[in-house]
């Protein structure tokens, strides 16, 4: 059986950080590191959760919006993926990802999404978490100089 990409990278060199993926036809997976791997430190149901639906919602308003194929957790509770169309630069997707962030830290009001008409887990919905969560990740990237995007080098 094929290993799937992800488990190719060296989890124990990666650092939190805005990194391609992969890239399919024309679509790039962007893995949007906000923890490191197996450090114990681990995104809470809630904060992640919460993220997810802010984020989701404002890039599918955005000016990318067409672009956009997918935005969701990674179970391993340290980052999501963000699947965009081949029709954006890097750089941009990079630019609209901490706007996002930003978004959401200006955000007041419910979560969006937050009912049970909307959600299966609606009481699990916190803006104060999603924007913890948004705050300690722009801080990452404000501080990234890495403009390869490319995942660090370790040894295997």
């Amino acid at each position: 059986m094929n290993r799937i990409k992800s488990f190719d990278i060296n989890h124990n060199v990666l650092t939190p950080g805005f990194y391609i993926s992969r890239e399919d036809k024309d679509v790039v997976t962007y893995d949007l590191r906000t923890r490191t791997p197996n450090a114990g430190d681990y995104m809470d149901n809630a904060a992640m959760h919460s993220l997810e639906h802010m984020f989701a919602t404002f890039v599918r308003n955005s000016e990318m919006s067409d672009d956009v194929v997918y935005f969701g957790p990674m179970g391993c509770q340290t980052g999501f993926y963000l699947l965009v169309r081949d029709t954006r630069s890097r750089e941009e997707v990079f630019e609209m990802t901490k706007k996002v962030l930003r978004q959401t830290l200006e955000h007041e009001g419910p979560v969006f999404g937050a009912s049970a008409i909307e959600c299966g887990h609606f009481e699990n919905l916190s803006l104060a978490a999603a924007q913890a969560e948004a705050k300690r990740y722009l801080d990452v990237l404000e501080a990234q100089t890495d403009r390869t995007f490319a995942y660090p080098k370790g040894e295997e």
